[in-house]
């Protein structure tokens, strides 16, 4: 019964793995294809030819702006939105001070606010301080609405650290700020690649922001530089295909790298002890 139970659950994992894997597969076949392939032979059926000057096509027409954004933009708004979570958790957990659960309980409420209903206001204060058409309003909004799911990841991790690591560390003369940066902040690496992955995944495929806030091409990020290239190729399928394989491929990348610790980070979350 035993070997009966693996086996229905390893065939069960491989028909999820093959939904995921052949809509990706499909769109990677779609990208190398022309038109007349794309409409007259099979969807599965492999190109005739490898048309890679599709790629070459789209970087040239001006894709490589928008990746590059997409990459400084991601980047930077992970730093900050892990750094500022991983104070404020050390801060809420590992320090004793009056206000600690109120500043939590405001942060939590973060979660509640739909990411819609916040862009007139955001618009207006942006406005107001010369942040519109400008990434920098992209990256604080990034940051800011990732800090709560962030803290609640790294909260379970945070309590379950002993407190006799910081009496040690205090002992030897650390100040509080040493303390986070050298002994508390790479004990939570495992916990930290969870969040990095999360908040990438987040930032990466972000759309409403990026749209309301940035009208400048050079400014613009994958998601909606995209739709630029889907008007200027509306009959060049397989350069639409190139684009979207172009963007999905970083997430992809950044998951096979970081599973191992994505997955560490879940369980040094929920164990306590």
């Amino acid at each position: 019964m035993k070997r009966v139970g693996y086996f229905f659950l390893y065939f069960s994992l491989l028909v999820v793995a093959l939904f995921q894997i052949v809509p990706l597969l499909w769109l990677f076949i779609f990208s190398l294809k022309d038109n007349r392939e794309i409409f007259a032979g099979s969807p599965f059926a492999l190109p005739s030819e490898f048309r890679w000057e599709n790629y070459l096509k789209v970087w040239d027409g001006g894709i490589g702006i928008y990746f590059f954004n997409s990459v400084w933009i991601t980047t930077l708004a992970i730093v900050l939105t892990v750094l500022f979570a991983s104070m404020a958790t050390f801060a809420i957990t590992r320090m004793r001070w009056r206000l600690s659960g109120a500043v939590l309980s405001l942060f939590i409420i973060g979660l509640m606010i739909p990411i819609h209903s916040a862009l007139i206001p955001l618009y207006s204060m942006f406005l107001s301080v010369n942040l519109i058409d400008n990434p920098l309003g992209v990256v604080i909004t990034y940051t800011a609405y990732n800090l709560p799911i962030t803290m609640m990841i790294l909260l379970g991790f945070y309590y379950t650290l002993p407190k006799e690591i910081e009496e040690a560390a205090v002992i030897d003369g650390c100040s509080v700020n040493r303390m986070f940066f050298q002994v508390i902040l790479p004990m939570t690496t495992p916990v930290m690649a969870t969040t990095v992955v999360i908040n990438m995944i987040y930032n990466w495929n972000e759309f409403v922001f990026v749209n309301t806030f940035i009208s400048s091409e050079k400014y613009k990020t994958l998601t909606v530089g995209i739709q630029n290239f889907i008007g200027q190729y509306m009959t060049d399928w397989g350069a639409i295909g190139a684009t979207l394989i172009i963007s999905v491929l970083p997430i992809i990348i950044a998951f096979i790298f970081f599973s191992n610790k994505v997955v560490e980070g879940i369980s040094a979350s929920a164990v306590k002890g």
